[in-house]
């Protein structure tokens, strides 16, 4: 049932959790429905939508489509995943000192975030009619996205620990949120890759393309003019169409969130004094699982990322499948949505020496389109593995943290922020290296072919760097300190201490009817 979100509503709730209930009863009033559960779950979906449309396709789109030049195209890529670090902590540190209001102290952000969001997304994807002031533009609509859609994601992610205080309902949630953000990778990627791949411009041949094929572009004038040729306006168009429909889907995902959960408030115990930002820096990176956690996670999503930023190129670019690229994004992302995350710490390591093979042959055969398929296949299904994973562990690290700090409350939201700040920092300078380093390898834009230098640094980005930087990370997760045996006792330690919080409110409200 979709909870009211009126006062009057939940004046008449207060009154009633304010009465003594039966255990049986306080149970009841912990659990979630399934409709709560799909309607939490389908608030991941905006920020996995938008990720993967911008992470596959805004370097291909700056270069090829706004004709931005590759190095201003860097300078915007590094800036704005740079600022978007930057806002993680600081919305999860002005989150966690928010008052809370009669919807809650995480729902507010994430309604009043989402209608300038979708505006500044839309504007991304639009070309101005004016040259001197592109980069600009696209600079200053990116970093507002990201600072608008980090408003939503960074309350939407701390809002798992206030949608339940059982930990098998959060449980439970979490997992339906997994479901559906695998999801709404592939829907992003379906979206923008079928409609842009549908109105492709075709490339603009060199000297050195027409020296080797002078057949290709020698038909007669009138031949060309009688077939139907796609312009660059109209890729532009279904770049804007494209986004239109994300922000739709953004939008209706909001209004569900927002009337389909209800955001219990906090423990009755006082929250500890707000901290300052350095303060809690200390505080969550001080803590030695949270830290180690975050490194794993730091190296897998760099992997992934250069992997991500440079894959369409490398497709349209190295391999010559420019109008194929949109389907090879949408195998591996049915792969890595397809794979379910299995375990805790064995099922990466086990799974990374047979995708690394794929991951290797897919830069070493030349435009075999269907061997790119198979390792295309193959390597999304690693990259699920290693690039979900640390976030279905997060929560587990959030009750160790309260179990050995119990004085410390109402500080979740900074775990989550600080948590994908050092990665989207990190994640920022190697997109920025990576496309720079095209500038200087002399990349051509919208060429049908390109120097060979380009070529080497596609396949190191796509294939080498990436396979080392998961590597790395998944070998952090071998000395991860939080197994399944701790991880089962501190929630029997917090169920106890939640006990003996409502036996303690209990009491309280007795002395007050007796007084």
């Amino acid at each position: 049932q979709f909870p009211q979100k009126f006062a009057i509503i939940e004046a008449v709730y207060c009154l009633l959790s304010s009465e003594i209930l039966p255990d049986d009863e306080q149970h009841e009033q912990n659990r979630l429905s399934v409709c709560n559960k799909i309607c939490y779950a389908i608030g991941g979906a905006p920020y996995q939508i938008t990720g993967c449309a911008l992470g596959f396709f805004l370097q291909i789109y700056l270069l090829d489509v706004a004709q931005i030049d590759p190095f201003y195209a860097s300078i915007i890529l590094f800036v704005g995943r740079a600022w978007d670090a930057v806002t993680d902590p600081t919305v999860g540190f002005l989150v966690s000192r928010s008052p809370w209001t009669r919807f809650g102290r995480m729902l507010p952000w994430i309604v009043l975030s989402t209608p300038l969001a979708v505006i500044s997304y839309f504007l991304i994807w639009y070309v101005p009619p004016f040259e001197n002031g592109k980069v600009i533009w696209y600079l200053f609509f990116y970093c507002l996205f990201q600072s608008l859609q980090t408003c939503f994601h960074v309350p939407y992610s701390a809002l798992t620990m206030f949608i339940s205080s059982e930990q098998k309902e959060r449980d439970s949630a979490t997992a339906y949120r997994m479901t559906v953000e695998v999801l709404g990778t592939l829907l992003g990627t379906a979206i923008q890759g079928q409609i842009v791949g549908l109105a492709n411009a075709p490339c603009i041949p060199g000297p050195a393309d027409i020296l080797a094929e002078p057949s290709n572009f020698s038909a007669s004038p009138g031949l060309n003019e009688s077939k139907p040729v796609i312009s660059l306006e109209h890729t532009r168009t279904a770049y804007m169409i494209a986004s239109g429909v994300i922000c739709l889907i953004y939008i209706i995902c909001a209004v569900v969130l927002f009337f389909g959960v209800r955001e219990q408030k906090e423990s009755s115990r006082p929250r500890s004094e707000p901290m300052s930002f350095f303060q809690g820096i200390k505080l969550v990176m001080g803590y030695g699982p949270y830290a180690k956690l975050v490194m794993a996670f730091l190296f897998t999503s760099l992997g992934f990322m250069l992997l991500e930023g440079n894959f369409a190129l490398f497709c349209s670019a190295t391999l010559g499948f420019r109008n194929d690229f949109q389907n090879i994004l949408l195998v591996i992302m049915v792969s890595r949505d397809t794979e379910e995350v299995t375990g805790r710490c064995t099922v990466p390591i086990e799974m990374t020496p047979v995708v690394i093979p794929f991951m290797i042959l897919v830069v070493s055969l030349k435009s075999n389109l269907a061997v790119t398929y198979i390792c295309s296949f193959a390597a999304g299904v690693g990259v699920a593995v290693a690039f979900l994973l640390p976030w279905s562990m997060l929560p587990d690290v959030v009750d160790d943290f309260q179990v050995q700090n119990p004085d410390f409350t109402g500080h979740e939201a900074l775990f989550y922020s600080f948590y994908v700040f050092f990665t989207k920092f990190a994640s920022g300078v190697s997109l920025g290296i990576s496309t720079l380093s095209l500038d200087f390898a002399g990349y051509i834009s919208r060429g049908c072919s390109q120097p060979k230098e380009v070529d080497l640094t596609l396949k190191l980005l796509v294939s080498a760097a990436p396979i080392a930087l998961m590597a790395i990370g998944l070998s952090i997760i071998y000395s991860y300190p939080i197994n399944e045996e701790k991880r089962q006792a501190n929630r029997k330690l917090l169920q106890d201490l939640r006990e003996n919080e409502a036996d303690s409110e209990t009491d309280s409200a007795e002395l007050a009817n007796v007084v």
